[in-house]
Formats: structure tokens, C-alpha cells, sequence
């Protein structure tokens, strides 16, 4: 019960203090703002706050923190090659559609950070009912294997571990 009414009681108390300390104030009009805005901003976001994560498989993590590593460093040297010599272009760049079958809010979060960190490729879109992830890639010669990559470095781990 105390958990609907307070969802996040440090969020709270944090809010009521940051608000007093931005307005260098103590009045009671500003207490009582700080007081209501404190209590109510978490009710209102509450739905907005992540799920807890349950890890599962630490192991596939360390699998996974690898593999994205050995990615971007590839993809980092494959960027610099296009860039010092355009001409070496060795597939046109396109979009890749991506079945999905994570379908936890955090693991897509997850899969999102590391697709945008990889240089080269950039989340485009999902689909509405998270089951497609289209993919801008710089250089795409074979989509099915984009796909199968994306698949088995990334989406296997992150199921392990979030699913």
C-alpha cells in the first residue's frame, strides 16, 4: 500500500529539497509547493519508471560486454577505411529489417545503446509491437547477415540475461 502512495520516497525527499534549495527560500508558500510537487511528480511518472531488472546469466554478460567491444573496434576501423578512402566502399548502405523476439523493455533499451554506439549503424525504428527493429547500416551486402549478427551477438545475450 505504502508503495503506491510513495513509489520512489528518495525521489521524493530529493524533489522537496532541490526545490527549496533552487528558490533559496523557506516561506511557507514554497514549503508547501516543494511538499506537494515532492509527492506528487513520482505518482504522476510512476509508470514511467523502469521495471527491476532481475540479472540472470552473469556470464552472458561478460559474453556480451566481448562482443560488443570486438564489434565497435571493427566497425570503428571499417568507418575510418570509408572515410580515408571513400572509394573503398564495399556495399552501398541500406536499411535492415530485424525480427525480434526480445521483447523486455530493458533489453531493448540495452540493444538500442549499443546499436547507437556502434559506428556505422543507427537505430531507425520499432515497430509498435516491438517485433522489428529497422536498422540503417553503412555498408549492407548481405541483410540476412546483418540480421543473423545482430541476432545472435546481441538479442541472444540480452534474452539470457533480461528474459
Amino acid at each position: 500500500m505504502m508503495k503506491k502512495i510513495f513509489p520512489a520516497p528518495l525521489l521524493s525527499v530529493a524533489l522537496f529539497v532541490i526545490w527549496l534549495l533552487l528558490n533559496q527560500t523557506l516561506s511557507a508558500g514554497h514549503i508547501l509547493l516543494a511538499l506537494i510537487l515532492a509527492l506528487l511528480l513520482p505518482v504522476l511518472f510512476s509508470g514511467l519508471r523502469p521495471r527491476h531488472v532481475q540479472v540472470r546469466n552473469i556470464g552472458a554478460i561478460l559474453r556480451l560486454c566481448f562482443a560488443v567491444v570486438v564489434d565497435t573496434t571493427e566497425s570503428n576501423i571499417a568507418v575510418i577505411r570509408f572515410l580515408v578512402h571513400p572509394s573503398s566502399r564495399r556495399a552501398p548502405s541500406g536499411f535492415v529489417n530485424i525480427p525480434l523476439e526480445l521483447r523486455d523493455p530493458n533489453g531493448l533499451a540495452v540493444l538500442a545503446m549499443i546499436v547507437c554506439i556502434t559506428p556505422g549503424t543507427a537505430w531507425a525504428e520499432l515497430s509498435l509491437d516491438r517485433s522489428v527493429l529497422m536498422l540503417h547500416v553503412l555498408e549492407v551486402s548481405d541483410p540476412q547477415q546483418v540480421i543473423d549478427h545482430v541476432k545472435a551477438k546481441y538479442e541472444c545475450p540480452l534474452m539470457e540475461i533480461f528474459e
